[in-house]
This record gives structure tokens, sequence and C-alpha cells, in this order.
């Protein structure tokens, strides 16, 4: 499989990326947190780390370390403005079940 991006969730990274002035692209990955247990982390990356996996999807890198392809792949990252909040969404067709505060997540 493989991660993709939406038109909006890309835009915006792109956008960030020039502002910042430099990186390759963004890490997609997960760490131990919350009531489920996993949580997304989305970073900025300027190198690549040995083993990671670099998915390109309109026009942007998105590198996932091998441990959180896992439990990502398949995923659609998003972004979208609801009211006063605006981020990032992730669509992950892994998820089993969510904390209700949408912090973490189970796979």
């Amino acid at each position: 499989m493989a991660i993709t991006l939406t038109q909006a969730a890309a835009s915006r990274v792109q956008s960030f990326l020039q502002n910042r002035g430099c990186g390759l692209g963004v890490r997609l990955g997960v760490r131990t947190s919350g009531c489920s247990g996993l949580a997304y982390v989305l970073e900025f990356v300027d190198d690549l780390d040995e083993g990671d996996e670099v998915f390109e999807d309109r026009g942007v890198k998105v590198i996932i370390d091998q441990k959180s392809l896992a439990y990502l792949d398949g995923t659609e990252l998003d972004y979208g403005k609801e009211g006063l909040n605006e981020g990032f969404k992730f669509n992950n067709p892994n998820v089993k079940d969510q904390c209700g505060c949408g912090e973490s997540f189970k796979v």
C-alpha cells in the first residue's frame, strides 16, 4: 500500500516547507501515548534516517520509519478547518478504536 495526501494536505505541507525555507518533506510516525495506546507524530524532515520509507504524493514526500509503517500503511493525510479549529487529520484504515478525545488510537 502507500501513504497518500489530499490536495488540501499537500498544499498545506508545501506552504509550511516554503515558509520554513528547507526540508525534504514531513515525517509521519506513531508514539506510545494516551488511553488507547498510540498517537500520531508529524514533523519536518531535513535528513533521512536509515530504514526510512519515502512515499511521494502530490509533490510532497512523506517519510515513515519501518516500525511506524506497520500502523500507518494505507493512511491518507488530510487537512481541514472546522470553525475556529484547523489541522491535519489522519484517515487510517488500520484503526480499530480511538479514545473519546481523539488523542490516541489502537490498531
